[in-house]
């Protein structure tokens, strides 16, 4: 590829100021080899700790491997983008009322997927058009759709640290953002990569509900809230079902607690405001919903991913957590015979909780 080195070093500032004018809140660049990486996620897998993740370990290496993924990849451009849309306190005060329907943070807007790819893509087109009289440029964008080890690639690239709950923390913006990628061919000049600032901190595993965050950096999905409630198809299991409380779809406990998160900033991308009031429903509203209402208050949502039946199954956990009410044994009774054999024994289990609150 015969193109020099400052030219690469100007496209990259180049790049940098255009992801920015994009939408993205940092954008740095690193190469492809993640070694540790790889031996990381291969001892996760060893250990089950994916569960029915299947598509975690189903494309061999292409995961640790982007040139694997993509081929002729020697540099990754990541980006990353702020979601945060509320205060910590209004978030606790959610979680901390019973009826309340905490859905986690990350999904109360507009699917972040949609977004960040054409924002993606709209960079690669500069990029290309920049580039284009000179050599051919390969680009191929990503946004958590594909095997890709974006927190690992995001850390090589300066854009934070992985935390000991495995999000990636910014030191001067917490971490509430999505992460995306550019895959591309062009030798680009790489970033330092981030250095570790969590200490002997260990906010996030003592606070985590289901303690699921085992040891410093190493999650059991099987016991995450978020694996559970979104993608778990089938029947939570009754011992970790108390501990999930009100949580209806994902948690974000692990980052709220987070001192790192005092520097977060609300986010300004309209997109990501809550629709159909989904930061302050309750309990007892959602279960309701028909299954029509259900996809079309979750139209353009990551919300939708998990189905009507996913929806009622996880909303009945939580009612059979909320405190003995005479209407939410009512609302159980009403939904049970439904078609669905998963959605009725949450039901059964929610009314029995419910029953031995009243007893």
């Amino acid at each position: 590829m015969d193109i020099s080195s400052k030219k690469m070093a100007d496209l990259a500032l180049q790049i940098k100021l255009w992801g920015q004018q994009l939408g993205f809140q940092q954008i740095g660049i690193t190469d492809t080899d993640l070694p540790e990486a790889e031996a990381h996620l291969q001892n996760w897998l060893d250990n089950n700790f994916h569960g029915e993740m299947d598509y975690m370990q189903r494309h061999g290496l292409k995961r640790s491997r982007p040139e694997l993924l993509h081929p002729g990849t020697a540099r990754v451009i990541s980006v990353r983008m702020d979601y945060l849309t509320e205060s910590a306190n209004t978030m606790n005060q959610s979680l901390a009322e019973p009826a309340s329907a905490y859905i986690s943070r990350y999904a109360l807007g507009r699917d972040y997927h949609k977004l960040m790819r054409n924002r993606l893509q709209k960079l690669a087109d500069k990029i290309q058009a920049e580039i284009d009289s000179q050599l051919p440029g390969s680009m191929r964008a990503f946004v958590d759709s594909a095997p890709v080890l974006e927190k690992a690639l995001a850390e090589k690239a300066g854009l934070g640290w992985i935390g000991k709950h495995s999000n990636i923390i910014n030191r001067k913006a917490g971490s509430w953002f999505f992460l995306g990628e550019l895959f591309t061919n062009l030798p680009l000049p790489i970033d330092s990569p981030a250095t570790a600032h969590c200490g002997e901190c260990r906010a996030c595993l003592d606070i985590c509900p289901t303690q699921a965050i085992i040891a410093p950096y190493q999650v059991d999905a099987r016991r995450c809230v978020s694996y559970l409630t979104i993608e778990l198809h089938g029947s939570i299991p009754e011992n970790l079902r108390p501990l999930i409380g009100n949580r209806i779809y994902g948690c974000d406990d692990c980052q709220l607690i987070c001192p790192w998160n005092r520097f977060a900033k609300i986010t300004g991308e309209q997109d990501f405001k809550p629709r159909h009031r989904l930061n302050s429903q309750q309990l007892l509203e959602v279960f309701a919903w028909t299954e029509a209402e259900f996809l079309a208050k979750t139209e353009g949502s990551a919300i939708r991913r998990i189905g009507h039946q996913r929806w009622l199954r996880n909303i009945a956990v939580a009612l059979g957590n909320a405190p003995a009410s005479m209407q939410i044994i009512e609302a159980l009774k009403a939904m049970l015979d439904h078609d669905s054999d998963m959605v009725n024994e949450h039901v059964r289990w929610a009314l029995d909780q419910q029953a031995r609150r009243l007893a």
